[in-house]
C-alpha cells in the first residue's frame, strides 16, 4: 500500500483507469466489511466528508435505533484489488459518529489510533512496530453442519496424511506424515507455486515479503512472512494479508483457513508477534540486560505476562484457540520469557543482536484474532509494565518438559479456555482504559458477545467425541 495524498488517490484512479471503489472498514470481531462505489462518487471533499452507511448489522457495533454512520477513506491505504474483474481501487477507512464527528469508539482500527497516540502522550516511544506471523491452512474441501440431533465437519487435503491409503486413480503418495510439514522440498511440499503467487499478489499491493514455506502440519500448513510496520499499517496489512491468501487459494478452488485448531492431534496455527517501542529514531528495547535488553523491554515482558490471563481474551479470541494453547504442541502456554525455549509465551528470537533488530515474540496469540485489537491491548500491557516498572522474575531458558514437578508447577500457564480468560479480562482491564484506548462500553461488548454468541453456543451443543465417549454409560 502506498502513502499518497486524497489528490494522488484521483490521479491514480484516472491512471489505471479505476473503475469502482471499494470502501474497507473492520467490525468488533475481526472480519472485513466493504461497500463499493463508482468512480464517479470519489471526490477529493470525500476523505473529509465520509460516506453514510448503516452499522446497526455490524457484528458488536450500534442498535437498529442509532444505526447511522460515516466511513472516512484513508488516502494512504490506496491500493489496486487484484482479484476484481472491473479495475477496482481499495480504501481502507475509518469510522465516525456522522452527528458529533467523533471517531466511532467500536471501530476496532480507531482503538489501534489511539493506542498510538496514547503510546506517544505517555513520552515513552513515538512508534510501535509489529511483525505478525500469520499460519494457515489451505485445504481442498471442507464441510460443516449441526442441527439439533446432529452435528459434523470433515475436511479434506490432497496432501492429508489420511489420504496415503485413498484410491485417487492414481494415488502418487507424497502426503507430509503428522507433524512433520516442515519442510521438506516438493513433490511433498504440493503448495509452493501456490504460496509463491499469494507472495506476488502481497508484494504487487505493497506488503514487501520476506519467505514463505509450509509448516509443521500435514495437510497444507503454510507461513508467508512479511516486513512489520507501525501499528495501525501493521492492522490494515495483516487485514490484507487474510483477503489475499483466501482470494488467491479460491481462484485455485482450494480454501484457506485461519482457524487456530482445525486438525486434532496435529499443530494448530499461531501468529506469533515480533514486537518494539522506538523512540526519536532509538529502539528503546535494546541493551546490556539478558539477551540484550534494556530495563524498558524488562518492564514490557513484565506488563505483557502479568496481565496475559487477561490479555488473551483478546489476542486468542475463540473457543477454538484453546484447543491450539495446550500443552505438548510446540504451543506457547507458559507465562515466561526466553531467548531460547519456544514453549514460553515471550521469546527473544536470536537473529535480534544488533541494536535496530531488537524485539520480543508474543508467542500466545493466534490469526483469528483481530489485529488492531491485538496490537492495541499488546502496547497498553507494554505501558503499563513501564509505568508500573513490573519485574518479569527470571527467564525460564530450561527445557519444561524436563523440570521436576515442584518446579513447573511455579510456572504459570496461559487460561485453559476462553470462558476463564474472558472472566479474568473482566476482573483486570483497567490498564486498557488508561488513555481512552479502549473504553468500558469496548470491553463490556466484547464480553457479551463472547459469552452469550460464542461461548454458550459450544457449551450446549454435544460433540461427537461425548457420544464416543458416553453413549454406552
Amino acid at each position: 500500500m502506498g502513502i499518497m495524498t486524497p489528490k494522488q488517490v484521483l490521479n491514480m484512479c484516472a491512471e489505471k483507469q479505476v473503475k469502482c471503489i471499494d470502501l474497507r472498514f473492520n467490525d468488533l470481531i475481526g472480519t472485513w466489511q466493504h461497500i463499493t462505489i463508482p468512480i464517479s462518487e470519489l471526490h477529493e471533499d470525500t476523505f473529509e466528508d465520509g460516506i453514510a452507511f448503516d452499522g446497526s448489522s455490524i457484528r458488536g457495533w450500534r442498535s437498529i435505533h442509532e444505526s447511522d454512520m460515516l466511513i472516512i477513506p484513508d488516502a494512504r491505504t490506496a491500493f489496486i484489488d487484484p482479484f476484481m474483474k472491473e479495475t477496482t481501487l481499495v480504501l481502507i477507512c475509518n469510522v465516525q459518529d456522522p452527528i458529533t464527528r467523533q471517531d466511532y469508539g467500536r471501530d476496532p482500527r480507531n482503538i489501534a489510533r489511539k493506542a498510538e497516540a496514547y503510546l506517544r502522550s505517555t513520552g515513552i516511544g513515538d512508534t510501535a512496530y509489529f511483525g505478525p506471523e500469520a499460519e494457515f491452512f489451505v485445504f481442498d474441501d471442507v464441510r460443516f453442519d449441526s442441527g439439533p440431533n446432529f452435528a459434523f465437519y470433515k475436511i479434506d487435503s490432497s496432501e492429508g496424511a489420511w489420504n496415503s491409503g485413498k484410491e485417487e486413480a492414481p494415488n502418487l503418495g507424497y502426503k507430509p506424515r503428522h507433524k512433520e510439514g516442515y519442510f521438506p522440498v516438493p513433490p511433498t511440499d504440493q503448495l509452493q507455486d501456490l504460496r509463491t503467487e499469494m507472495s506476488m499478489n502481497l508484494e504487487a499491493c505493497g506488503i514487501k515479503v520476506e519467505r514463505h514455506h509450509h509448516e509443521v502440519a500435514t495437510a497444507g500448513q503454510c507461513e508467508i512472512n512479511y516486513r512489520f510496520d507501525e501499528m495501525v499499517r501493521a492492522g490494515d496489512n495483516m487485514m490484507l494479508f487474510k483477503y489475499i491468501v483466501k482470494n488467491t487459494a479460491l481462484k485455485h478452488k482450494k480454501t484457506a483457513t485461519f482457524m487456530p485448531k482445525p486438525l486434532f492431534g496435529d499443530n494448530g496455527s499461531g501468529m506469533h508477534v515480533h514486537f518494539s517501542i522506538w523512540k526519536k529514531g532509538q529502539n528503546q528495547m535494546y541493551g546490556d540486560g539478558y539477551a540484550g535488553l534494556s530495563d524498558i523491554a524488562l518492564y514490557v515482558i513484565g506488563g505483557l505476562l502479568k496481565h496475559a490471563p487477561a490479555l488473551v481474551a483478546i489476542t486468542n479470541p475463540t473457543t477454538n484457540s484453546y484447543k491450539r494453547l495446550v500443552p505438548g504442541f510446540e504451543a506457547p502456554v507458559n507465562l515466561a520469557y526466553s531467548a531460547r525455549n519456544r514453549s514460553a509465551s515471550i521469546r527473544i528470537p536470536v537473529g535480534s543482536q544488533k541494536p535496530e533488530a531488537k524485539r520480543l515474540e508474543f508467542r500466545c496469540p493466534d490469526p483469528a484474532s483481530n489485529p488492531y485489537l491485538t496490537f492495541a491491548a499488546m502496547t497498553m500491557a507494554a505501558i503499563d509494565g513501564i509505568q508500573n516498572r513490573i519485574d518479569p522474575k527470571e527467564p525460564l531458558d530450561k527445557d519444561i518438559y524436563d523440570l521436576p514437578p515442584e518446579e513447573k508447577a511455579k510456572v504459570p500457564s496461559t487460561p485453559g479456555s476462553l470462558e476463564q480468560a474472558i472472566t479474568n479480562l473482566e476482573k483486570d482491564h483497567e490498564w486498557l482504559l488508561k488513555g481512552d484506548v479502549f473504553t468500558e462500553d469496548v470491553i463490556a461488548t466484547w464480553i457479551e458477545w463472547k459469552r452469550k454468541r460464542e461461548i454458550d453456543h459450544i457449551r450446549l451443543r454435544p460433540t461427537a467425541q461425548e457420544f464416543a465417549l458416553y453413549f454406552d454409560v
